[in-house]
């Protein structure tokens, strides 16, 4: 069995999607610490008229230290939902396939989720749904694995009775190889795939959140996704 771990973006890009792909199960790591600086988890990027369009889900850190990444709870604040929403619309309303999931992204920015985490799983499960894409997808803290890392993944594949964990090329690099020798589990690397598409608004932008892709090309984002292996 192939097993594959990684943070539960927001809006995650094309490469999170081909990697649940690639594995028989998707690990998300909710149980570990929530960065302190810019993440991924709670910002990505979407392109609008001026080019790149950097979106952020505030949350909440004041006086709370560090927190896991399933603990962070999202600032419940119509501004910036309405802001957020109309954002998407402006860049978005002329592209094909904006109208066929503008109701859910109304839904999911006029009333939040009140953790990040539920929230970004929201999103995930819904483009999942879009590509389609069946992936087994389990999180961190239902294992009860209290390890970290390079010892934390290893004992992830165990616990699942993994064989396989992939691994994205120069992120092989900072594993403790030796610990998943010792273990009888093999790394299996592979290189994310970066789809070139129509976009609207002038040249071309590498690596956005896939909604730019499915707003785009809707039903084909699979088959461009699987033109890049």
């Amino acid at each position: 069995m192939i097993l594959a771990a990684h943070q539960p973006y927001f809006s995650p890009f094309a490469g999170f999607f081909y990697k649940a792909h690639l594995a028989d199960v998707l690990v998300l790591l909710d149980d570990v610490q929530f960065p302190q600086g810019t993440t991924w988890i709670s910002r990505n990027r979407f392109k609008n008229a001026g080019g790149t369009l950097w979106m952020t889900i505030p949350v909440l850190k004041k006086g709370l230290g560090l927190q896991k990444i399933g603990e962070v709870r999202i600032l419940r604040d119509k501004r910036w939902q309405r802001k957020h929403l109309e954002s998407l619309r402006a860049a978005y309303a002329k592209s094909p396939y904006f109208l066929e999931h503008a109701q859910f992204l109304e839904e999911l920015f006029s009333d939040p989720c009140e953790r990040l985490l539920d929230f970004n799983l929201a999103i995930i499960r819904r483009l999942m749904g879009c590509l389609p894409l069946v992936a087994d997808m389990r999180l961190l803290s239902q294992l009860g694995i209290e390890s970290r890392g390079t010892r934390l993944l290893v004992e992830i594949c165990e616990t699942l009775g993994a064989t396989r964990f992939l691994v994205q090329n120069p992120a092989a690099r900072y594993l403790e190889i030796h610990l998943f020798e010792e273990a009888g589990i093999e790394i299996e690397c592979f290189k994310y795939p970066s789809p070139v598409y129509p976009q609207l608004w002038g040249d071309f932008i590498p690596n956005l959140s896939l909604w730019d892709m499915v707003f785009n090309c809707g039903p084909k984002a699979w088959d461009i996704i699987n033109r890049c292996r």
